[in-house]
């Protein structure tokens, strides 16, 4: 459960604790500690009104002198909240002894249940300020995915997949909804409208290292790529696109990579229907840790000056420099060193 409080997408706030969630802990329900503290005070009341009325002779009731069980339950409720009207007075020396040795300190931890929640409310906001300005002042070289939709998700999964640990994923959304998932799944979330230069520097996109554009339009992508790019220079960007048409605007405010989700689906559906198992085949390379995963490696030094076909993994390229070389061009027939390759390999099943 997500402890931060959010408030609406369109209200700008400098409480960071308002925009910026971190992974949640796991904790009792505020409903469950509410009801315990209810009945911790029932409890002290309850025993209080017994030892009351255990030495009830030791009172006085200014009323008709003589002390019952709802005089004593009046007398422990007055006491314990401090109220203290008087009207029911320890008269006898072991009366007055029990409300020293027993009564006061009953007092005090009645008043403690009270103001329980109230201090434990502040000492969290406290204890996720300071979480949050730790993280602040040590997230660098991070991925910030803007959009925890089903692109955003998918890509997520497949950076963990990748080995990319959970703490060096910043999400960024405007639902509060998509930041408490993100959250809950172990990421730390940034509420706001990614499109604003203060919502991505709340994320610390200006000190990350790669970043995913996801949204759900279009031009939003392009307003979200804009911006990041101006914030980060050197970040690469990838960024999905519905139509085709919009991938050159994109690529002019600053994505590296641009993916069209549309096209895309259309030729996957398009092999599929012509070769089922060639369809099938393109989604398992697709989707990471099951069964074949396209990944991408540097050349070891034992293969550097071989051939990719003498490999034991199947490489697809070769990213030579700025270039990518496929495997059967000439001068991909000699693998370098500083080469990195693009392989087909086995995968394995990821757990989150």
């Amino acid at each position: 459960m997500t402890r931060s409080l959010f408030r609406d997408a369109g209200t700008d706030t400098t409480d960071p604790t308002r925009r910026i969630a971190l992974p949640s802990r796991p904790g009792r329900p505020p409903t469950l500690q509410v009801a315990r503290r209810l009945l911790l005070a029932l409890g002290v009341l309850a025993a209080t009104t017994l030892i009351v009325y255990a030495d009830h002779a030791g009172y006085h009731d200014n009323a008709d002198t003589s002390v019952s069980l709802l005089d004593s339950a009046y007398y422990a409720t007055v006491t314990l909240s401090t109220t203290g009207y008087g009207d029911i007075t320890p008269v006898s020396d072991g009366a007055r002894l029990v409300n020293i040795l027993v009564i006061t300190p009953l007092r005090v931890v009645f008043l403690i249940i009270l103001v329980g929640t109230t201090l434990e409310v502040l000492t969290e906001r406290t204890r996720l300020q300071w979480r949050i300005e730790r993280w602040r002042h040590t997230v660098r070289d991070h991925t910030v995915v803007i959009g925890y939709g089903t692109k955003g998700r998918s890509a997520v999964d497949t950076l963990l997949g990748q080995g990319v640990p959970k703490e060096s994923i910043v999400v960024v959304d405007p639902q509060a909804k998509a930041v408490e998932q993100a959250t809950h799944d172990g990421l730390v979330g940034v509420l706001g409208d990614a499109t604003r230069a203060a919502t991505l520097i709340r994320a610390e996109l200006p000190r990350a290292a790669q970043v995913v554009v996801a949204p759900e339009r279009d031009d939003t992508a392009a307003l979200i790529t804009l911006t990041a790019r101006q914030l980060n220079k050197a970040a690469t960007v990838v960024a999905a696109v519905r139509e085709d048409e919009n991938a050159p605007l994109l690529r002019q405010s600053g994505a590296d990579v641009v993916v069209t989700s549309s096209s895309s689906a259309g030729r996957l559906l398009g092999m599929s229907m012509l070769s089922p198992n060639a369809g099938a085949v393109m989604e398992d390379l697709l989707t990471y840790g099951n069964g074949l995963d396209v990944t991408e490696r540097p050349v070891t030094r034992a293969e550097a000056g071989r051939s990719p076909r003498e490999l034991d993994d199947l490489v697809v390229a070769v990213v030579r420099g700025r270039r990518v070389l496929n495997y059967t061009e000439p001068e991909a027939a000699v693998l370098q060193l500083t080469d990195r390759l693009i392989v087909i390999k086995q995968g394995t099943q990821v757990t989150h």
